[in-house]
């Protein structure tokens, strides 16, 4: 049965608060296999029989938007795929390993068209840096991201991008250690 890693946007920010036992219970509900929670940001972890990510992704997000009261955008992801987000090195190693530095992954439900891609490419700053690649983009910040000024630019605002969930590579990285893709 696959495994899939469910990366919630919004869970525990400002008034969306529930417990991981209340976000695993959410999940149950919807008959999935397996469910855990990873840290409580909305990293949820299931085994499903479905092989639509696209319709699994409108079933959860209905679920949770009737059972909440509100709308929480889902992005699913196989542990195939988190595995190779894991690996990527969206910046040289210098970059990525520089004291104060902390690089972060934003997932997608669609790739980037070319014209947002580049867009976002061009708005580095001498903090902030971006790459794209696939339903992915990373963001590398060398300050406090709560100190980074690059999202309320009239350049990055003007891009429109469409909603993401980020977590910190670190995040990542340590959910692809702890649930592997299944051998070949």
């Amino acid at each position: 049965m696959p495994r899939y890693i469910a990366f919630l946007r919004g869970i525990n920010l400002g008034r969306r608060r529930l417990t991981m036992d209340e976000l695993r219970a959410r999940f149950v509900e919807l008959k999935f296999a397996h469910v855990a929670t990873f840290i409580a940001s909305g990293n949820v972890i299931f085994d499903s029989p479905a092989r639509n990510p696209a319709k699994l992704t409108r079933m959860i997000e209905a679920h949770l938007a009737r059972k909440l009261g509100y709308e929480v955008d889902t992005f699913l992801r196989t542990r195939a795929e988190v595995a190779t987000v894991a690996a990527f090195r969206p910046f040289p190693p210098d970059m990525m390993e520089a004291e104060g530095t902390t690089t972060y992954c934003s997932f997608l439900k669609e790739p980037l068209s070319a014209a947002q891609a580049r867009g976002l490419i061009a708005c580095r700053t001498p903090v902030d840096e971006f790459c794209v690649a696939g339903r992915e983009f990373y963001w590398l910040c060398r300050i406090k991201s709560n100190e980074s000024k690059v999202w309320s630019s009239p350049a990055l605002r003007a891009l429109k991008l469409p909603s993401s969930s980020a977590r910190n590579l670190t995040t990542v990285r340590k959910l692809a250690a702890l649930f592997p893709p299944d051998p070949a």
